[in-house]
């Protein structure tokens, strides 16, 4: 993607940001707690196998992450998905610490407390303190809170997906009439307004950001001036690339303590192309060594973040009844077994080990970077961290 065309896309996420703070800002004010000195960023990269990454056959297509950031991290090669290996479920087990079967296209909430709650609750975080924005249409709205008794939504986080905005302002626009590469402003216009506001959005509870979105006038016609300029110069805009300028400038503005982010190029895998799978796994590569670089260039995350980064699960094995890389179904390492590494203030020494961790340790260990004691979690500590 060439600067003009990116220059474009960090000026709608910075549109979706100040929506979020226009609207919000007043009422943070009288809270009383802003953010904690320690700061954790928790990536999530959908379905990715390791023969495609962290192995002879897959070097070539993670150099970042390979060359450059592995060196200097603590790097698990064996790190067991035991639940339901969809994108919500993996998820909600990931950010809670238990496994959780609920329904797999987010129409339920967690039942555990999440991350989010845990710290807002225990530690009186202000809500822009907890974020997750994600690429991943699986997610909902839901995933912000649980329905743990003494929890709920008045704790939880900051949920924004930024793909689905581009998407359903091109689709809507392309099925009202509007002709490829002209710009209709009249076409456009109300689709983008009509889906900004909408309390159900595309049809499962989305919204833009979390419950109330709605922007105003002259965000809607700059927002939709931004997206009709990246379609009428064809720009190969992914929706990745778009979660991750909305990261970027939720770091800048808030500094928040957490921060997750899904990546889900990789999922065009479901459509059976195997090349554009490989290029959402080189997306990735991409887009968490920039997440790397810029924690160390803000002084907020500078010395004092942990980076942790896998993917949710595995993909199933070539020649299998459920179509090979296809899809995320079977019970066999191929599917459940993935890596992790973990970068920054937590990371004791670069080192790989072995030593076979679960997905639900996840939550418990980030709790204890935060110095969150007594919480009635199933996992463990990671090894070879500050904990």
């Amino acid at each position: 993607m060439d600067e003009t065309r990116r220059n474009l896309l960090k000026a709608t996420a910075a549109l979706l940001v100040d929506q979020w703070a226009g609207a919000r800002l007043g009422a943070l004010a009288n809270e009383p707690s802003g953010g904690v000195g320690r700061k954790v960023v928790l990536v999530a990269c959908g379905g990715i196998r390791r023969e495609d990454t962290f192995a002879e056959s897959g070097f070539h297509n993670i150099p970042h992450l390979y060359r450059d950031l592995l060196p200097q991290s603590a790097f698990f090669p064996f790190v067991r998905n035991a639940g339901v290996t969809s994108h919500y479920n993996t998820t909600s087990s990931i950010i809670s610490g238990n496994w959780q079967r609920v329904d797999d296209w987010g129409k339920t909430p967690p039942q555990s407390p999440t991350l989010y709650e845990y710290l807002r609750k225990r530690m009186g975080l202000r809500q822009d303190q907890t974020w997750l924005i994600s690429s991943n249409k699986a997610l909902t709205s839901k995933i912000g809170a649980s329905t743990a008794r003494d929890f709920g939504p008045a704790y939880g986080a900051n949920v924004i997906f930024p793909k689905q905005l581009l998407i359903n302002a091109v689709v809507h626009a392309a099925a009202a009439g509007r002709a490829v590469h002209s710009t209709d402003r009249s076409t456009v216009q109300p689709e983008i307004e009509a889906m900004l506001n909408s309390d159900n959005y595309d049809g499962l509870g989305w919204s833009v950001s979390g419950e109330d979105s709605s922007l105003d006038k002259l965000t809607l016609g700059t927002m939709q001036q931004a997206i009709e300029d990246l379609v009428r110069t064809n720009a190969p805009a992914t929706g990745d690339e778009f979660t991750f300028l909305v990261a970027t400038e939720v770091l800048r503005r808030f500094a928040p303590s957490l921060l997750t982010i899904t990546f889900s190029d990789m999922e065009v895998a479901h459509f059976g192309s195997y090349s554009l799978h490989m290029a959402g796994i080189s997306t990735v590569d991409r887009l968490v060594y920039e997440l790397w670089n810029q924690l160390q260039s803000l002084p907020a995350y500078k010395d004092k973040t942990t980076l942790f980064v896998l993917p949710e699960f595995g993909r199933d094995l070539d020649g299998s009844s459920t179509n090979g890389f296809f899809n995320h179904r079977q019970n066999t390492e191929s599917t459940r077994v993935t890596w992790m590494m973990c970068l920054g203030d937590a990371v004791r020494k670069a080192q790989i080990i072995e030593n076979p961790i679960e997905q639900t340790d996840i939550c418990p260990s980030i709790a204890r970077l935060f110095e969150l004691k007594n919480l009635d979690l199933p996992g463990k500590a990671i090894p070879g961290l500050w904990l």
